[in-house]
């Protein structure tokens, strides 16, 4: 049989799953006799919704007395947990419970598809497990399709390096009161812990189930995340540092083949476990769906990309710049084929299809990157992003303009940084759409003195702020949209309080970036 990429890549993918993420299959769940009472409070990493939908939510929780400790207080048995969701915050008018169990082939973990809720409301709920009680969290579904709702109030967030400060950021995300969280990538960071510290994970990098495990839970265990998860339903992806840092495909760095697609199953198993997604996104081996969409009735459409899994392997290799392992030349014509996508061609054509026949009248984008051209000092750019896979974007901005896309906003991540730009097919074009990044809620970004060179060499940046931590906050109303980036003082000091350190405006119908 001659060579076959795709089908090299799922002969990889079934030695894989051999290895890890086959637990999440239900045939593996097959318990004895469930625990019914527990020692310790099991609650310790809070509880979690995600992916509203008119009628339900999922309710998310994960069993660990022992945060911080391998196995983390649980043995193999599984465990009966109940959960009730109700229509006040003191749980009096219950509208729907229910038991499951907590499995240890899945980090007794808990995801539950609740249905039959009404639209466009707030609910609360709780989990009881071992005779113990998770604490109130609050959570609310999406309008019905044909609703007409005034507003959508949406923070984004990315990049919670835990050694690099605390989470005051997630406090405010919780004091914010969104109605929908989203998490735009680097949830973990799997690296070993640097000298320089200012609160250590343990030690080692998170390489497998159990490294994976005990690095989320080491980041979930944190009270102001727990609150910012308790506050609104959470919609989320990842990017890199889920699994290896700059992975793309099947490969980071020199990792590849199917030792790599072992690495990759289970940090998707454990990503899966530690986050509240629905059953559809289960993984299978080292493979994921979690691309999606999410409607706002006629007010806003908000599609989810997934810039990791699908894309081909960096570009321009042989001319890598050796001081830093992203930067190219911009003249590399690699970098420009038609046939290389950032989303892979089955999420593309995905999301073409479901621009063209949107009728929203705000279409939100939720994806890892600035995904406007970065162009960097010596003529280079990075490798890592939209810029190392151009005609991607071209043709997103393409079916933007000619498709009339109504109003699209790209909210992004990674880098650290908050920017505000605008999106034009050439410079010197009328934008087609805004984007804004926003920042990061810990990780260490660019230092202000090298974002004025930046922003010359780069003109479609209108705002730049890289020593604030925090988060983005966007309110979507239905003639105009207002966007604050909301700034940690001192992400150093626990509990450190958030402001605005700056603010923009678009006016339905006119792209660009605007100061409030």
């Amino acid at each position: 049989m001659a060579y076959s990429p795709l089908t090299d890549r799922r002969r990889l993918i079934l030695q894989a799953s051999a290895l890890a993420g086959a637990a999440l299959m239900p045939a593996a769940w097959t318990p004895a006799v469930a625990q019914a009472r527990l020692p310790e409070d099991p609650f310790r990493l809070g509880v979690a919704s995600g992916e509203p939908e008119p009628d339900g939510v999922v309710l998310w929780t994960r069993l660990a007395p022992r945060p911080t400790e391998p196995g983390f207080g649980m043995g193999s048995a599984p465990v009966r947990v109940s959960w009730e969701i109700a229509e006040d915050e003191g749980l009096k008018r219950v509208v729907r419970r229910g038991r499951t169990l907590a499995v240890a082939e899945a980090g007794h973990s808990v995801h539950v598809e609740v249905q039959g809720l009404r639209p466009d409301r707030w609910y609360w709920y709780r989990f009881f497990a071992g005779g113990h009680s998770s604490q109130v969290a609050r959570t609310r579904t999406a309008p019905l399709p044909g609703a007409t709702p005034d507003r959508l109030k949406v923070a984004f967030a990315s990049c919670q390096k835990w050694e690099d400060g605390f989470y005051a950021a997630h406090a405010g995300i919780a004091a914010d009161a969104p109605d929908l969280v989203l998490f735009l990538g680097d949830y973990i960071y799997e690296r070993k812990p640097s000298d320089k510290a200012l609160r250590r994970h343990p030690e080692g990098e998170a390489a497998d189930l159990a490294g994976y495990r005990l690095r989320h839970a080491w980041y979930k265990a944190d009270p102001d995340l727990q609150a910012a998860h308790a506050a609104a339903p959470w919609l989320v992806t990842w990017d890199d540092h889920e699994v290896a840092n700059d992975y793309g495909g099947d490969a980071a760095g020199a990792q590849s083949g199917p030792g790599f697609l072992a690495r990759r199953a289970a940090a998707y198993q454990v990503y899966y476990e530690n986050m509240p997604l629905r059953r559809r996104s289960r993984p299978v081996g080292p493979a994921m769906s979690l691309y999606r969409s999410l409607g706002w009735g006629d007010l806003a459409a908000l599609d989810m990309l997934d810039t990791r899994q699908h894309r081909p392997a960096p570009t321009c290799l042989a001319e890598i710049d050796a001081n830093d392992s992203k930067r190219i030349p911009a003249s590399c014509a690699e970098r420009d084929a038609p046939d290389r996508s950032l989303l892979g061609a089955t999420q593309e054509a995905w999301l073409h299809r479901r621009l063209k026949a949107s009728r929203a009248r705000w279409n939100l984008m939720g994806q890892q990157y600035l995904m406007g051209p970065l162009g960097l000092d010596k003529g280079q750019v990075s490798n890592d992003g939209w810029d190392g896979y151009v005609q991607t974007r071209r043709r997103l901005m393409e079916t933007w303009r000619d498709h009339r896309v109504s109003n699209p906003v790209v909210l992004g991540g990674d880098i650290h940084t908050f920017f505000a730009g605008d999106l034009a097919l050439k410079h010197g074009d009328r934008p087609v759409a805004t984007e804004f990044v926003g920042g990061s809620i810990s990780s260490k970004g660019i230092e202000n003195k090298n974002l004025g060179p930046l922003r010359f060499f780069n003109p479609h940046l209108k705002y730049a702020e890289g020593e604030t931590r925090g988060y983005g906050l966007i309110e979507v109303g239905r003639d105009a949209a207002r966007i604050a980036f909301r700034g940690v003082a001192d992400a150093t000091v626990r509990g450190s309080p958030v402001r605005d350190i700056a603010a923009f405006a678009i006016a339905s119908g006119e792209a660009g970036v605007k100061p409030a």
